[in-house]
């Protein structure tokens, strides 16, 4: 079959299916601004998660920028006192397997 002839080669002039219309542009806009609602409804409730989880996020106010930082700052301390407590153990004469020691 030549590239002429292909069923999808102009979607423009192929005929839509008779059991569902074609949306309008005011309704593509409604689902699309529905759709950008939900996914930042979504983004929103994940910050909110992050901010009860990390210590030091009470009475803050919830921007993400401000939750971002204090994710990381939390995440930082963790990695410190995880190499402390390795390096603790290895004093002791412990010894601590190479992938407990990947941060």
């Amino acid at each position: 079959m030549s590239a002429d002839s292909s069923p999808s080669a102009d979607s423009t002039d192929a005929p839509k299916s008779p059991g569902k219309p074609r949306l309008t542009e005011e309704e593509k806009k409604q689902n699309h601004i529905a759709s950008e609602q939900k996914r930042r409804a979504a983004i929103r409730a994940q910050f909110d998660r992050l901010a009860e989880l990390t210590p030091g996020m009470a009475g803050l106010g919830r921007s993400e920028g401000v939750v971002l930082s204090k994710v990381v700052e939390f995440a930082r301390e963790q990695v410190k006192e995880r190499k402390k407590l390795i390096a603790e153990i290895e004093k002791r004469g412990g010894v601590v397997p190479m992938e407990d020691k990947v941060f």
